[in-house]
C-alpha cells in the first residue's frame, strides 16, 4: 500500500508517504508559497522512495480547519493527481492529525484560528481506530473553550495546538492537563491515519472532495477593523 499525504492548513506545509507500513516525510520551504513548493516536495519524496505518482494506491490531503487559501491548495493537487491515475483521495481533519500526532486516549486539539478565535475538536483514540470526535469541530472563542463534562481533570488528558501559545489564558484554564503547544498538523500523522481510513475503505471520488472551513469569514471587514481600533482607543 502506498499513499501519499499533502498537509498546508498552516504556515508550514509538509508532505509524506505511506510505503509499505514505512512513512517518509518531508517539509516545505518556508520562503515560499504551499501552491509553489508542495507538489516538487511530493516528486522529489516519491523519487527518494524509488517510487512515483503511478505507483499510488490513494492520496491524502488535510481537509482542515485552517488557512483558507492552504486547504484549496492540498485539496486541489490532491484532486488533481487522484483524478489523473484514477485513485480515490483520504481527506483527513487537521485537529484530528494533532491529536493522532499527541497520542493518549483524550485529546482536545487547539488551532489558532486568528481573529481572536480558536479551532476546536476533543477526541477520543486507539491505536487501532484512530480519533474519533468526542462533538463537533468548533470554532470558539478562547474563553469558550471547554473540556468534555465527562473527561477526567487530570494529566491523562492532553491539551495540544499553538492556540496555546496564542492565547495564553488556555495554559492556565487547563494547567491540570498535559499541554504540548507544540504540536501542530503536519503530513506525517496525516499518512498514518489516511492509511487506517483507507484500510477501512474510505477513500472517496477525487470530484467529491472538500476542505473543511468550519469558518465562513475570512477577515474582518473596514468597519469592523474600525470599531475594534475604537474600542481599543
Amino acid at each position: 500500500m502506498r499513499i501519499l499525504a499533502l498537509e498546508t492548513s498552516t504556515e508550514s506545509g509538509s508532505c509524506a508517504l505511506w510505503q509499505e507500513g514505512e512513512t517518509l516525510a518531508a517539509d516545505c520551504p518556508a520562503d515560499a508559497p504551499h501552491s509553489e513548493t508542495l507538489l516538487p516536495l511530493a516528486q522529489q519524496l516519491l523519487a527518494a522512495a524509488q517510487s512515483g505518482f503511478a505507483a499510488l494506491d490513494a492520496i491524502a490531503f488535510d481537509m482542515g480547519p485552517g488557512m483558507f487559501t492552504g486547504l484549496r491548495v492540498a485539496c486541489g493537487i490532491a484532486q488533481g493527481i487522484a483524478a489523473a491515475l484514477d485513485k480515490p483521495v483520504l481527506p483527513i481533519g487537521s485537529l484530528e492529525c494533532m491529536a493522532h500526532a499527541a497520542g493518549g486516549e483524550r485529546v482536545l486539539s487547539l488551532l489558532d484560528a486568528r481573529m481572536g478565535e480558536v479551532y476546536a475538536g476533543a477526541f477520543q483514540q486507539t491505536a487501532r481506530d484512530g480519533p474519533r470526535t468526542a462533538g463537533t469541530i468548533r470554532l470558539l472563542r478562547p474563553e469558550d473553550l471547554a473540556l468534555p463534562d465527562d473527561w477526567p481533570r487530570t494529566d491523562a488528558v492532553r491539551v495540544v495546538g499553538n492556540a496555546l501559545l496564542a492565547y495564553p489564558q488556555l495554559a492556565e484554564r487547563f494547567c491540570l492537563h498535559r499541554c504540548l503547544p507544540r504540536i501542530r498538523p503536519h503530513a506525517k500523522p496525516l499518512v498514518e491515519l489516511a492509511a487506517l481510513a483507507f484500510r477501512r475503505g474510505e477513500g472517496q471520488d477525487p470530484a467529491l472532495a472538500l476542505p473543511r472551513y468550519v469558518r465562513d469569514k475570512v477577515a474582518y471587514t473596514t468597519a469592523e477593523r474600525a470599531a475594534a481600533r475604537g474600542h481599543c482607543a
